[in-house]
Formats: structure tokens, sequence, C-alpha cells
């Protein structure tokens, strides 16, 4: 930062910290870029990116940075935002359109009913079935506390390990690095993991409620 650079990819919590200690000064920027913004704004961020962005944007500036949003989904609040950031004329790119199936199609979908009392029982029978005694499985849940259960439970054959927001990120690396090399079959996880895991070869995913 203090030799300058051309390109700052950041969370707004770093970024905001880098400011607020004098170490960066993002008057000039030419281009933002929001990732994720549905999810961004979504998750409380909106007041730390419009700090950030303050010193950048003046109101009817002709000289305001371009700006780029990019979101998996577009609620009415998301173009709200595009019109506070984006000139009038701004100009929106749809990838999705009118396709009903999203998913791969390549990918077999199944839904199972059972009791909460049941469900490590059901998984483990799912898993093997499913997934084998060597391959690998990813099961999402909602709670730590259930992650951590279920990562424990005798009905599970395979190792298993959870991974949760009160993991530390050293444990977390850890974790998935063995998950990666087959240290163990089962990763156990809350949504912490939901989002930006690039596992190859994973056999099967299992939510253990549906996703809200």
């Amino acid at each position: 930062l203090k030799s300058g650079i051309d390109i700052l990819v950041g969370t707004p919590g770093r970024i905001k910290d880098h400011i607020q200690n004098s170490k960066l000064e993002l008057s000039s920027v030419k281009h933002v870029v929001l990732d994720e913004v549905d999810h961004m704004l979504d998750m409380g961020f909106a007041e730390q990116v419009e700090e950030i962005l303050g010193s950048s944007y003046k109101k009817g500036s002709e000289n305001n940075p371009q700006t780029l949003l990019f979101s998996a989904t577009c609620p009415r609040w998301v173009y709200d935002v595009a019109k506070k950031y984006m000139r009038d004329e701004y100009e929106q790119i749809d990838l999705i359109g009118k396709k009903t199936q999203r998913t791969a199609t390549t990918v077999e979908h199944l839904a199972i009913q059972c009791r909460s009392s049941q469900r490590a029982g059901v998984l483990g029978d799912i898993i093997q079935v499913y997934s084998g005694s060597r391959g690998r499985t990813i099961v999402f849940c909602e709670t730590k506390r259930e992650a951590n259960e279920l990562a424990m439970n005798a009905s599970l054959k395979q190792d298993a390990q959870s991974l949760h927001g009160d993991i530390p990120q050293k444990q977390r690396e850890i974790t998935l690095k063995g998950f990666r090399n087959g240290v163990f079959e089962v990763l156990i996880a809350t949504n912490v993991a939901a989002r930006g895991l690039d596992i190859p070869e994973v056999d099967l995913v299992i939510q253990c409620s549906p996703p809200k």
C-alpha cells in the first residue's frame, strides 16, 4: 500500500481499518466493484460500505468511479442500492434470464423426511449408500452445537470433523486441508463453510434442513 497499487481487493471491515489508520486513501479511485452485493448488504455491511465509498463519491459529480455490482439474486433493494451509487442510465445484465434449471443437470436431488431423533442414524445410512466408505461428504447444519454432536455421533461409520465459526481460523484451514487430502471423509459444517469452498470430487452434499 505504501508504494502504491493498481487494484485493491478486500473485505469492508479490513478496508475501513486501513482508512481509519491513514494507510489507505480512496479519493482518486476510478472503478468500484461490489461482489456478492446482496449478501454483503444483507449481512449488515451496508453502513461500512457507505463509509468506505464516501470519500470516492460526490453527489451529482460526473467524475464518480465506474461502479459494478455483482449479485446472484436481485431483490428490489439491490436496485435501490444501484440507483444510489450508479448513474441514472446504468445498465443491467441478467445472465440467468428465464432459465428454470439453475443447478447442474448431472446432480441428483433427493428429499428425505425423518424425525430429528432419527437424523443421525439416517445420515449414517445415506452416507454409506451414496458415498461409501471412501467417498467424500459435506453435511450442512443450522447450528454449531448440531455440527459438533453429529461429528461425534457413533451412527456415522466414517471419520467426521466439524467446521463452524467457533473454530479458530488456523484450525479451520487444517480441517479443510485434511478433508481435501482424504484424512477424513465427512465434513460437518454450519453456513460458515457454505460459501467459497473449493473442494473437488465431493460425492455427496447433505443439508440437514431446507436452506433458508
